[in-house]
């Protein structure tokens, strides 16, 4: 074999296996010189030393982020930072939902914003964690201001990797995993199943002798695998910096079918144009591949009863049909639930979604004299999806037929940003002992709103080639059965921003920071908007009687106040009704058809302002082995947006948008840390946060449309939000309170008004129970390293909080039962039974089916084996192993107390319905620099 062959099949291979391939050369001085570096943290439009600093910032390095395999970075910080709560779903390409002090909106948007390399992203789903040079989240108002409008939910600021060292150098990390469910909830069997239900109906429909007990949850799921390789090319010289990285996640899913692969390219570059002027570059494109598969397949999994097969013995889909023999049959007689196939709900389903997201900019720093800096930057992002689901027409056994041969489903959508950034920054140090850094700068940013076209068509070929529009006559062809063509809105926001850092003697610091911001989004008179904010620290360890001191390191004092804005909110926009319900006739006679606004339309409707108020204390004792931080604020969101109907008379159809209430967040934070060596040979560090925040909706200001959430799609459903609603958490469940059983052991109910009446018989019985939002999070994190070995644990819990059981409360007749359930039931022999007698009715919402949400969780466990140099032009070589989520400790019933949905209060975040189940994944990996 020719070597260049030879060399050419070994890297295959080592990308193949997970081998790493890595190369920088990490001299020991440097290593000296870099640990005596002061902490910075990015503070937005620049960086501030972390003693200096007098806002609420915690900043994570890349080997604190990366060292957690996962997809999306903002699941690797679950647990690491104190008021700063992620619910994160292992759901291939899911996005994590981020709670930075509580949540503070109704109806606006909730996620914080996320500044990547200065560009404003809604998500950071297309960015490779091994890309992330450090993570800095902003938590206080003092620090937020300086974004203005998109503040209020809290700022991630993202710094990616650029180029370091001299020479080339080259790094590879790979690994691959194994990925199965963390928990799961165990079902009756088919006999069970079949005393339980003939028990509910009254009636023997079932056999109690099943010759089929079908596992429907092992069914739907296989292992999942999944594997990323990373390769990255970097250096420096004195006229220019580059960073080149190639990353490609690919995962086969837990849920049969569902298939997700990412591939990432990212280019960073610096140039030295002179002494005094840098120019940066940055890019990166990432291509995503997906064939989601329904969620809702895992509660048909729960509900499909075990006797049914998944195929009978001709090959068609099993379905819940019984015959006279109390058998499911092809040939039965009476179908006993709706439930269908779930194996089936998976492979008729043909669904492929791809994506494109290309994001990059430009940025210019000029020394303009000594002391001032010019730094202009523009970015743009360009976003472009497409889908199609083809139903090839086919039903089940015992289904209505389809009125359509096939039919097919496709959807397009683009959108582009830019945003361009001027800024100039004066840093000058006066008499040795004043110490000011001003920053003032513009910025303008455009987002084009997403151009949608959406389509169903029927009767097709089946061909995907002819999947097309081309030449197809609308009212001839009649295959098109729905066209959709939708512009989003634009908009457009300018700002204004000025910041100044103070600082005396070293000890006494001040912070004030103003930015005004105009948005197109918003009516004249109501565009512009003013977002100041304060803060004052005191280095009190640099005051003479503490200076020197051998015990206290550092003590700092800091406090602040700041205004904050979300512009991420329902747009003030009247529906135009017309049509033949609004003619309009004269002596008899139909004249012409009338057009009407049918929405509230409310001129003074502008951004949600959220004030809040903070302080802190920063300390460091014992040569710094021992290190903290206290925090404690207080976050008023006065004028949350929210829907509203006017009198009937009014004649309006659509509630519209108004400033009616308010939500408060109230609590405190506390880090705690400890590190320390024994010997030359062993080091490690424990580390440990805890927050704890009240939530509360404190006024609704007018009539305010209530709110019927958390549908269960049974006609059930299990949130309210309207004037009762106040004194309590977002999100808090309104349930009928169950308390115990009647003479027949059926569910009874707490008359809360005492008028005779319960349950569904009078809804005014409901009552709040708890939101699903944690009152208090908690994080541990411990290093330990002894010579080349190096073990890392990380853990997280939340608790004080509710969770609704979703699955088992839409149980129906011909539906399957947990195993709890079957073995545990009220009898006239059992009376004190956990559950009630066994019943053929819709399950109304209740506390039965609510549980508490409590959980601690390991969320990581890395052991990793490094050799220094071991070959020639191999810097590091190091291998590692990692389990993550390997143990759980929690009180809910179900598959996951993590609930996260799609983030809304009032829908089906908090409750398992249709959800993923959170997963046990072990991963072996190879990371090498060279």
């Amino acid at each position: 074999m020719k070597q260049s062959n030879l060399k050419y099949s070994c890297l295959i291979a080592a990308l193949y296996f997970g081998m790493n391939v890595s190369a920088q050369t990490t001299p020991k001085d440097t290593v000296t010189k870099e640990q005596k570096i002061e902490e910075v943290v990015m503070i937005g439009y620049g960086a501030r030393k972390a003693v200096d600093n007098t806002t609420a910032v915690t900043s994570l390095k890349s080997e604190e982020v990366a060292k957690t395999k996962v997809l999306n970075a903002s699941q690797a910080i679950q647990g690491k930072v104190a008021g700063v709560q992620v619910t994160a779903s292992d759901l291939p390409g899911s996005t994590p939902t981020i709670l930075i002090r509580g949540l503070g909106t109704v109806e606006g948007g909730r996620t914080p914003l996320y500044v990547v390399d200065g560009l404003f992203a809604d998500n950071i789903n297309n960015i490779n964690t091994n890309d992330i040079l450090s993570y800095d989240i902003l938590k206080d108002a003092s620090a937020l201001a300086i974004y203005g409008n998109r503040g209020a939910n809290g700022v991630v600021i993202i710094t990616t990797k650029s180029g370091r060292g001299k020479g080339i150098n080259v790094e590879y990390d790979g690994f691959v995993g194994v990925r199965t469910p963390l928990k799961k909830v165990k079902m009756a069997g088919s006999n069970l199943f079949s005393y339980y239900n003939n028990l509910a109906l009254g009636t023997t429909r079932f056999s109690q002798d099943q010759p089929v007990n079908t596992d429907w949850f092992d069914t739907v799921t296989r292992t999942g695998v999944y594997n990323q390789h990373n390769i990255s090319v970097s250096g420096a010289s004195e006229k220019a910096k580059y960073f080149l990285s190639l990353n490609n996640y690919d995962e086969k899913a837990i849920l049969r079918g569902t298939d997700y692969n990412r591939a990432t390219i990212r280019t960073n570059n610096e140039f030295k144009i002179s002494k005094k002027i840098t120019l940066a570059q940055n890019l990166s494109v990432a291509f995503s591949n997906i064939t989601p598969k329904p969620l809702s397949v895992f509660t048909s999994a729960y509900k499909q009863s075990p006797i049914v097969p998944v195929h009978f013995a001709d090959g068609q889909y099993g379905v819940s049909i019984v015959g006279t023999d109390g058998f499911a049959s092809p040939n039965g007689v009476t179908q006993f639930n709706n439930v269908g196939n779930p194996l089936a709900q998976l492979e008729l389903f043909n669904e492929r979604q791809k994506s494109m997201q290309m994001q990059g900019g430009l940025k210019l720093d000029a020394e303009l004299f000594s002391g001032l800096r010019l730094t202009s930057q523009f970015s743009g992002e360009y976003y472009n999806f497409k889908s199609y689901n083809f139903d090839n027409g086919f039903r089940l056994i015992g289904q209505s037929p389809a009125t359509f041969n096939n039919q097919l489903t496709n959807q397009k959508d683009d959108y582009y940003n830019w945003q361009l950034t001027n800024y100039l920054t004066y840093t000058k140090t006066f008499a040795d002992i004043h110490n000011v850094e001003a920053t003032a700068g513009t910025e303008t940013s455009y987002r084009s709103g997403i151009n949608r076209i959406y389509m169903v068509r029927q009767n097709l070929s089946s061909n995907s080639n002819y999947w097309n529009l081309n030449e197809v006559d609308y009212v001839l062809d009649g295959s098109l059965k729905k066209l959709n063509s939708i512009d989003f809105n634009e908009n457009k926001t300018v700002s204004y921003f000025g910041r100044m850092q103070y600082k005396l003697l070293n000890r006494y610091l001040i912070t004030a920071t103003i930015r005004r911001d105009g948005s197109s989004q918003f009516s004249e008179g109501n565009k512009w908007g003013n977002f100041p904010s304060f803060g004052a620290g005191w280095v009190v360890s640099e005051e003479s009687f503490l200076r020197g001191n051998s015990i206290i390191n550092l003590l700092k004092l800091r406090g602040g106040w700041g205004r904050l804005g979300n512009q991420n909110v329902p747009l003030n926009v009247p529906t135009l009704a017309s049509g033949v319900d609004y003619n309009y006739s004269f002596g008899g006679a139909i004249n012409a058809n009338g057009t009407t606004n049918n929405q509230l339309l409310d001129p003074n409707l502008g951004w949600e302002i959220t004030e809040e108020t903070s302080g802190g204390v920063d300390f460091a004792l014992l040569s710094k082995r021992l290190t903290g931080s206290f925090d404690i604020y207080k976050k008023i969101t006065k004028n949350i947006i929210l829907a509203s109907m006017p009198p009937s008379p009014a004649g309006i159809g659509i509630a519209g948008y108004s400033h009616l209430g308010q939500v408060s967040n109230k609590g405190f934070e506390f880090n705690l840390g400890w590190q320390d060596r024994l010997g030359e040979n062993f080091s490690y560090s424990i580390n440990g946060n805890y927050s704890y925040n009240k939530n509360n909706l404190d006024k609704i200001f007018a009539n305010v449309n209530i709110k019927q959430g958390g549908s269960l799609g049974n006609g059930q459903w299990t949130k309210y939000f309207g004037e009762q609603a106040v004194g309590q958490p977002l999100g808090s469940f309104y349930l009928w309170e169950a308390n115990g059983y009647d003479v027949n052991g059926n569910m009874i109910y707490v008359d809360t008004n005492g008028n005779g009446r319960t349950g569904s018989q009078d809804a005014e019985d409901r009552k709040f129970f708890g939101s699903y939002i944690p009152k208090s999070t908690l994080g541990i994190n411990i290093d330990l390293r002894y010579k080349n070995i190096d073990l890392a644990i990380n853990g997280f819990g939340a608790f004080g909080h509710k969770v609704y059981n979703g699955k088992k409360a839409q149980r129906f007749s011909g539906e399957n039962i947990e195993y709890d359930v079957a073995t545990d039931f009220w009898t006239s022999n059992n009376t004190g039974a956990s559950n009630p007698a066994p019943f053929n009715a819709v399950p109304i919402a209740s506390t039965y089916y609510l549980e508490s949400g409590d959980f601690f969780r390991i969320n990581n466990i890395t052991l990793g084996f490094n050799l220094q140099k071991p070959v020639e032009y191999v810097s590091s070589l190091r291998f590692y192993v990692s389990a993550i989520n390997p143990f759980i400790f929690q009180k809910f019933s179900g598959f996951t107390p993590e609930l996260n949905a799609n983030g809304n209060p009032y829908e089906l975040t908090g409750i398992e319905l249709d959800a993923y189940p959170s997963l046990r994944s072990f991963v072996f990996g190879v990371n090498v620099k060279f």
